[in-house]
């Protein structure tokens, strides 16, 4: 019996720091095993970070925390296509080549390079604040029951509340960058949800306001990338257009309010 022939996990990771304008790849092979993932594949670099040329050089960095995707933070493009590393089976996401299956791994690209694969995600927090992406409880006294919400209203509630802020969304946006102001989908999808809120809607119009702006949902080129590549769903296209909606009725409102 002819014996089965063992698979390598061939990983080509862009390297660089934040403080050098130096970049470089480092490949490294590391055996296969069943259901592994990207995660699983840099672990097993981490063990032994010596590149295919037999040099050993610093273990690639990179974020991961709950590796079941909820926290986002393991978000890097692989093998062109921005995701979840966590939840990236190599099966899935590599590429055949005989015995070897390559994985090419980078970072994000819209946000600040920290380190190799990991980048700062500060702006998407930023925009929360901006959105005002809270409700606006001034304590913790029992405010009573909530109004009754119409179920297919809830259920969308939940579909936006999906978000985990992974920044999948904004390296697919096209007219998301540091050349534009936009501030992006995910920012958008929260001002809804929050606008949808029994009583996060008492800031809607200042929201609405905000997104009205240089800034806001006019920025849009409707290029649709970010439901695409959403790992969790969330309605992001569905969002922009009610956030248009509102806001365009906002506008006409504070226009008549103006003439009367």
């Amino acid at each position: 019996m002819a014996e089965k022939m063992s698979t390598t996990v061939r990983i080509r990771v862009k390297r660089q720091t934040k403080d050098s304008r130096e970049i470089r790849w480092d490949t490294f092979e590391v055996p296969y095993f069943e259901n592994m993932n990207v995660i699983s594949a840099l672990m097993e670099v981490r063990k032994n970070p010596v590149t295919s040329d037999g040099e050993g050089v610093e273990p690639p960095a990179w974020e991961a925390a709950c590796l079941e995707e909820v926290c986002g933070s393991c978000t890097m493009v692989i093998n062109g296509r921005v995701r979840q590393a966590c939840t990236a089976l190599i099966d899935d996401v590599g590429d055949r080549e005989g015995s070897y299956i390559d994985v090419k791994l980078e970072p994000m690209s819209k946000f600040p390079l920290i380190r190799d694969l990991i980048v700062d995600r500060s702006h998407m927090f930023e925009s929360l604040i901006k959105v005002r992406g809270w409700v606006p409880i001034d304590g913790s006294f029992d405010r009573g029951m909530a109004p009754p919400q119409d179920d297919a209203v809830r259920k969308f509630r939940y579909e936006l509340s999906r978000c985990m802020t992974c920044g999948c969304c904004l390296e697919a946006c096209p007219q998301f960058s540091d050349r534009t102001k936009f501030v992006g989908a995910q920012a958008i999808g929260q001002a809804l949800l929050f606008n949808l809120h029994p009583v996060g809607g008492t800031l809607a119009d200042e929201r609405l306001d905000y997104l009205s702006g240089e800034e806001g949902v006019t920025n849009c080129g409707n290029a649709q990338n970010c439901v695409k590549v959403c790992p969790k769903g969330v309605p992001l296209t569905q969002a922009i257009a009610e956030i248009n909606r509102d806001t365009t009725v906002r506008k006409v409102k504070s226009w008549f309010g103006r003439q009367g």
